[in-house]
């Protein structure tokens, strides 16, 4: 049994990271879904994101959260509580307008603080 926790306040990140994940899965697997909203930007992304996250792992066991806060922390504070197998966030912004090289830097500080598995998915 593994648990993975895919973090992302975008619906094209989580399509992508759930595209990534879903033949990966096995029955017994759990995906925790967390959106964060940084504080002052919209919620409707968030959820966004989680509905589509619901979606398209619909034959696996997900739970869903939403915190709101710094991302990097609430991704590693939730990793820790539930004893993440593996963590799965995007390269960068979900924006498909936005090709910049490199890791964003949620992605880039998860990667580097992260005490687990981290496996950062191209959008």
């Amino acid at each position: 049994m593994t648990t993975y926790l895919l973090a992302s306040a975008s619906v094209h990140t989580t399509a992508t990271v759930c595209d990534y994940l879903v033949d990966r899965l096995a029955d017994d697997d759990t995906v925790m879904v967390l959106g964060v909203v940084e504080p002052g930007a919209p919620q409707r992304d968030v959820g966004d994101a989680i509905n589509v996250a619901r979606a398209r792992l619909a034959a696996a066991t997900v739970w869903t959260e939403r915190r709101e806060g710094e991302p990097v922390e609430e991704i590693l504070e939730l990793a820790a509580d539930i004893d993440a197998d593996e963590l799965l966030v995007g390269r960068r912004s979900g924006d498909p307008e936005r090709q910049s090289a490199g890791l964003g830097s949620t992605a880039a500080a998860v990667a580097g603080e992260a005490e687990r598995p981290v496996v950062v998915v191209p959008v």
